[in-house]
Parts: C-alpha cells; structure tokens; sequence
C-alpha cells in the first residue's frame, strides 16, 4: 500500500480551489451563488474525530501487544490495513472538498460587507480547517499503522 503524499493533496486542493473560484465567478455573473452548507464544516470535523479515535485506539493496542502485556487485545492486519483505506480516501476527499469551499472562500472574500455572503465565507474558512484536520488525522491513522520494517526499507528502482 502506498502512502499519502502531501504534494499529490495540496494539488487536489489547489487544482479544486481554482476550479471553484472559476465556477463561483461563473456562478455569480447568472444572479446567485450556491451557498456554503453549515454541515460543511461539521461534518468534515466529526470525520478528523473518527480518524484521530481510530488511531489513538489502534495506537494504545498496537503499544500493549508489542509490550506483551496479557491483557492485549491483538490488531487484526485487515482491520488495520482497512483502517488506513478509510483514512487515506478521506484524506484525498477532504483534499477536493476542501479546496472547493477554500476557492469559494476566496471569492467571497470580496464581498463580506453582505451578511449572508461574510457568514458563507466563514462556513468556507472552518470547512478548509476542518479538512485539514481530516488530512492531519490520516497521516497519523496511517503512521501509527505503519509496520515497523517499512521504517527501514528504502525505495528500490528496478
């Protein structure tokens, strides 16, 4: 299984951004704008929770099973492998929605003296911050995940 990488996530996020500062623009010169949800935010925030529990619960059993303690509850590797799916493609969905609210965000920055349009651009801001807590607790589900000889091994090229 390969690992998240940053890059491959902040262009995601760069490439959604544009798009949608592009289609809010587009948006607006039609009359409206769609709005910015505020389950937005809080959705995405309940996702880095989920994420950052499954990693403190494997972590805290990944510790007791290699301390041999006799109460350890054993990891099962599908379980595991299953969690660092679930934390990887929410990562990279994260990565796309986040840039979609952020492109949003930025357009809207041009117009906060309008009280709808200036709490559209904080539901976009705390989605950005949520989906980046969602992408922070992904690569930690998938380091505490990591077996301990991928620490050593280095990239061969055939």
């Amino acid at each position: 299984m390969k690992r998240l990488r940053l890059k491959v996530l902040a262009g995601l996020f760069a490439v959604a951004g544009i798009l949608s500062w592009g289609g809010a623009r587009l948006w607006e010169s039609f009359g409206t704008l769609p709005s910015v949800p505020l389950a937005a935010p809080v959705v995405l925030a309940v996702i880095a929770v989920v994420l950052t529990a499954t990693a403190l619960s494997l972590r805290s059993r990944l510790r007791a099973q290699r301390e041999r303690r006799p109460d350890a509850k054993g990891v099962e590797p599908l379980m595991a492998a299953r969690a660092v799916v679930f934390g990887q493609a929410s990562a990279l969905v994260a990565a796309l929605v986040s840039g979609m609210y952020g492109g949003t965000g930025v357009f809207l920055l041009g117009s906060l003296d309008i009280p709808a349009r200036r709490d559209q651009a904080i539901y976009a801001g705390f989605s950005v911050l949520a989906g980046i807590g969602v992408i922070a607790a992904a690569i930690f589900l998938e380091r505490v995940c990591r077996l301990p000889e991928d620490e050593d091994e280095a990239p061969t090229r055939a």
